[in-house]
C-alpha cells in the first residue's frame, strides 16, 4: 500500500502543523477570516468568445444573490476574489467583473500561466497587466505611498519554477520579480499532491528568494506578532491542507483536503470541511485567536459555477454562519485576498479584538471598490 503522491514533501509539514495548531485556552472569541481565491479562467478549454461572455455574465448575475440572506459579523456579504489570468485578458470581461467590485462583492487580483519564461519576460507581462488593471479599470489596491499592490496566484502551481521538470514557469527568481513589480502576497499554495507543494504546510510565512535556485519558498520565516519581515521577502498565504478521513484511500488511508471548492464529488462546500479548515489553525504566531481560512476554486467553468453560485453554496453559508458567527464563541469575516492580508498585518502589529476592523489596515481598496458602497456595509 502506497502513500499519496509526493507525500514526502507535504506529510511531515502537515503532521507538524497538527501538533502546532493547538490554540491557546481561554475565553477569547475566535475570529475566522474566510477568503475564496478563484483561479478565474473564462477562456479555459478555448470555448470561444460567446461562452467566455456567458461564464462571466453568470457570475455578475449570481454572486450578489448569495449576499441576500448571508452576512458576516460586520454585515459584509460573501466576498470573492477573482485571480484573473494575464494571458486571457479581455477588457470587456474585466469591466464586467469590476461592477461586482464596485458593489462590494469582489475584488480582482492577478493569475498567470506561463512556460519556459525569462525574468525579463515575466517582468514585462506583469508590469503591462498591472498597468491595465489599475490604469484602465480602476482595480488593484494601493499601499500608503500610493503605489499599486497586487495579489498573485501561479498557474499550474509552479511558483518560482517549483516543478522538478521545470515546466510551467522557467524563472528561478520569480519571487523577486513579483515583489519588485508590486506583489503584496502569493496565494498559490497548497499545491499538494502536485510536486510543486512546499515542505512548509499550513503557515503564513515570508520567503526570501535565491535567484540562482528554484523553489525558494520551500522554506521561510513564519509571520509572527512583533516581528518585522525581511524587506526583500515575499509573503506566502497558504490555505489549509488537512487529512480527510471520510474520503479514504483503499478504505484505510485518509484522503487529502486541499481546501478546493468545486463541483467534484467530495470537494463541494460543507460545514464538515469548513470545520476541518478552521481546525488547521492557520494564524499569525502569537495571535492564535485569528484563524485564516483561504480556499480556492476554478469558478469560471460551468460545472464549478453551478456549485459555487447554487443552492449548495447558499446552504453552506447559512451553516457556517450558524456555527461560526454567534458573536460569543466565534466571529466570521468574509474577506477578499487584500483584506485577509491587511488583517494578517494587523495581527503582526499586535492588534486584537474584532479582526474585521482591520480589513483596510495597510493596503487600500482599489478605486473601483470605492465607487459605491453596498447598503448596510461599513
Amino acid at each position: 500500500m502506497h502513500l499519496p503522491r509526493n507525500a514526502q514533501l507535504w506529510l511531515p509539514g502537515l503532521l507538524a502543523s497538527r501538533w502546532r495548531r493547538r490554540r491557546e485556552d481561554g475565553n477569547d472569541v475566535t475570529d475566522v477570516v474566510f477568503c475564496i481565491a478563484d483561479h478565474f479562467e473564462p477562456g479555459h478549454g478555448n470555448p470561444g468568445l460567446e461562452v467566455e461572455r456567458a461564464r462571466v455574465a453568470r457570475w455578475v448575475r449570481g454572486l450578489p444573490t448569495l449576499g441576500d440572506a448571508n452576512r458576516d459579523a460586520g454585515g459584509y456579504p460573501p466576498r470573492h476574489t477573482f485571480f484573473f489570468p494575464a494571458e486571457q485578458y479581455r477588457p470587456e470581461h474585466i469591466d464586467a467583473l469590476a461592477r461586482l467590485c464596485e458593489r462590494g462583492f469582489a475584488e480582482l487580483e492577478i493569475h498567470l500561466h506561463h512556460d519556459d519564461d525569462t525574468s525579463d519576460g515575466l517582468r514585462t507581462t506583469l508590469e503591462e497587466f498591472v498597468s491595465r488593471l489599475a490604469g484602465d479599470h480602476g482595480l488593484l489596491g494601493t499601499r500608503p505611498d500610493g503605489s499599486i499592490a497586487y495579489g498573485f496566484i501561479h498557474g499550474n502551481w509552479a511558483l518560482d519554477n517549483a516543478r522538478p521538470d521545470g515546466r510551467y514557469c522557467g524563472v528561478n527568481d520569480e519571487l523577486t520579480v513579483l515583489r519588485t513589480t508590486g506583489c503584496y502576497a502569493d496565494f498559490t499554495l497548497p499545491a499538494a499532491p502536485d510536486a510543486s507543494q512546499t515542505r512548509v504546510v499550513n503557515q503564513l510565512y515570508y520567503a526570501s528568494d535565491d535567484p540562482a535556485r528554484p523553489r525558494s519558498h520551500d522554506r521561510g520565516v513564519e509571520a509572527a506578532v512583533g516581528v518585522r519581515p525581511d524587506a526583500e521577502s515575499l509573503l506566502m498565504v497558504q490555505g489549509p491542507l488537512v487529512l480527510d478521513w471520510e474520503r479514504r484511500r483503499y478504505g484505510v488511508l485518509p484522503g487529502l483536503d486541499v481546501a478546493a471548492i468545486d463541483g467534484s464529488s467530495g470537494y463541494g462546500p460543507s460545514l464538515r470541511r469548513f470545520r476541518g479548515w478552521v481546525d488547521a489553525g492557520i494564524s499569525v504566531k502569537g495571535q492564535p485567536h485569528w484563524v485564516f481560512v483561504k480556499t480556492h476554486t476554478h469558478g469560471a467553468t460551468e460545472h464549478n459555477a453551478a456549485t459555487l453560485l447554487g443552492n449548495n453554496m447558499a446552504a453552506f453559508h447559512r451553516a457556517i454562519g450558524r456555527a461560526f458567527n454567534d458573536g460569543r464563541r466565534c466571529r466570521l469575516h468574509y474577506v477578499t485576498a487584500r483584506e485577509m492580508v491587511n488583517i494578517l498585518h494587523a495581527a503582526e502589529a499586535g492588534k486584537c479584538g474584532n479582526a474585521g476592523d482591520y480589513r483596510n489596515f495597510v493596503l487600500r481598496p482599489p478605486q473601483a471598490a470605492q465607487v459605491r458602497r453596498l447598503a448596510g456595509v461599513g
